[in-house]
């Protein structure tokens, strides 16, 4: 209580002058104080509770203290105890409420620690926790830890069924060689296309690949060869649906995608056989979307060459958002390609046609260049039947050298008859029945060699009539050319 006092009886030995407290009758000085009378100690008063202000401010000194000595403590057993090898303990991270206390309130002394075990005199057995010998994390370390179980977390907590991450845009080459096996050569007797399987008995092509024939003969990128019936044919769309009878259920085919739809500027991928040359890739952009006449035609600079007609237009996912069908080359324009949009192609396949579109894709697409009707003059007949000639000789001139080859390889290698065809006599090698002897093993790759040279003749002569076709030059301006360079061979589409 305050103000309370206490007093204690000893007696005072008369030698030190110390206190003694009894029982006790002699003092630490050895005189003996029995005997001495017992005297009253001077009243001490007790001690007086310090107020709550004081209580506080004694509390946080103590804290601050303890703080300080473990600190110290902790770099001193650091710097000479841990590097000795014995274990670590793990620090421990006190909870933010902990460290910032309630509101208006000083926090409270942090709670002391264990005492360390002093290390013994004999090398102490090395810790069996992998936790406990551990290193302390670093605050870096801490921070990344936090990461991954919040990110842990959060993928605990989706909800079940929600859409997972999209995958990466795969990349060119790989769009590419999916879509490549889906993509054929479409032949007749007298064009050579492009075409495309939707499904694996239904496939794409243009109206003028097919022309008026009802059967044409597909060739696959490995070299094998089918039959398809020509299903519908669209010309003022440019398009023709081509079925097969007995179809391959392995048969890769594209996805439709939208050439509406497509922006300028978005990439895009062009597959076909231009010029005779099967499975070739050119790449470009949109260059723009047109309506002309009630149609839509995808503008492209992709490389458009004869060949290439009836191929798919392909986005950067490989759907196919046209159909490859004209490219207009001239001394004044260049990189000038154009595609029907695939909406045209599934409308069609719905049975849906329209009967107020007039004309072809070529003719509307000149009549809406030119302001009017642009059929082909005379004199642009007449320039593209000399190119066509000029074409053809260059292949003709091929075809004399080769025929050199020909005679040297039936001299040396070939045993056996050749039936008489129109033409070159090496023409033979495209039928299976003109060749009526045999090849030795040994001259295999020479008959191999003379097979390629001829298969890049006929290419070429093929491409050369297309172009010719599509600048309207007259078939029998075609044929008194190939006649003249002893090019008339009915099996090039073969």
């Amino acid at each position: 209580m305050p103000g309370a006092t206490s007093s204690t009886l000893s007696r005072v030995c008369p030698a030190c002058a110390r206190r003694v407290a009894p029982p006790a009758t002699t003092c630490r000085c050895g005189k003996s104080v029995d005997g001495v009378p017992l005297t009253a100690a001077p009243a001490r008063p007790l001690p007086v509770p310090p107020p709550e202000t004081n209580r506080l401010e004694t509390a946080a000194k103590i804290a601050i203290a303890l703080v300080g000595v473990i600190l110290g403590g902790t770099m001193i057993y650091r710097a000479t105890i841990a590097p000795s090898g014995t274990a670590r303990r793990a620090k421990t991270v006190p909870p933010a409420a902990a460290i910032a206390g309630d509101a208006g309130r000083p926090p409270a002394p942090p709670a002391a620690p264990a005492p360390e075990t002093p290390p013994a005199s004999t090398p102490a057995e090395p810790a069996t926790d992998p936790d406990a010998a551990a290193p302390t994390p670093t605050a870096l370390e801490r921070v990344m830890a936090t990461a991954a179980a919040s990110k842990r977390a959060e993928s605990a907590a989706a909800p079940a069924g929600a859409p997972a991450p999209l995958p990466s845009p795969a990349n060119l080459e790989d769009m590419i060689g999916r879509a490549m096996p889906a993509v054929v050569r479409v032949e007749t007797a007298t064009a050579v296309g492009s075409g495309f399987f939707i499904a694996p008995d239904t496939m794409l092509t243009n109206a003028h690949v097919v022309g008026t024939n009802t059967i044409v003969s597909i060739r696959r990128r490995d070299g094998r060869t089918i039959t398809g019936r020509v299903d519908v044919t669209a010309p003022e769309l440019d398009i023709a649906v081509v079925r097969i009878s007995n179809p391959d259920p392995g048969q890769a085919t594209l996805t439709l995608g939208a050439g509406a739809s497509a922006r300028a500027g978005q990439e895009v991928v062009a597959l076909g056989t231009p010029l005779g040359l099967q499975n070739t890739v050119t790449r470009g952009i949109v260059s723009a979307v047109r309506e002309i006449g009630g149609l839509t035609l995808v503008q492209t600079d992709a490389a458009i060459n004869p060949g290439n007609s009836g191929g798919p237009l392909l986005d950067r996912s490989g759907a196919v958002i046209g159909i490859t069908s004209l490219g207009v080359k001239s001394a004044e324009a260049q990189g000038l390609g154009f595609a029907i949009a695939i909406e045209h192609a599934q409308a069609l396949l719905a049975g849906k046609r329209s009967t107020d579109q007039k004309g072809t894709p070529l003719s509307t697409l000149n009549e809406a260049m030119s302001g009017r009707a642009a059929p082909p003059t005379d004199a642009g007949r007449e320039r593209s039947a000399k190119a066509y000639q000029t074409a053809i000789e260059a292949q003709a001139q091929r075809a004399d050298a080769l025929d050199e080859r020909w005679r040297a390889f039936k001299r040396i290698c070939y045993k056996g008859d050749v039936a008489a065809v129109p033409g070159r006599e090496w023409f033979a090698i495209w039928d299976p029945h003109a060749m009526q002897g045999v090849v030795p093993p040994g001259c295999a790759s020479a008959f191999g060699d003379i097979q390629r040279a001829a298969d890049e003749i006929r290419a070429g002569v093929l491409a050369a009539g297309e172009a010719a076709r599509q600048a309207d030059v007259y078939p029998g301006t075609r044929r008194e050319v190939l006649q003249r360079y002893r090019l008339n061979y009915a099996g090039w589409d073969r």
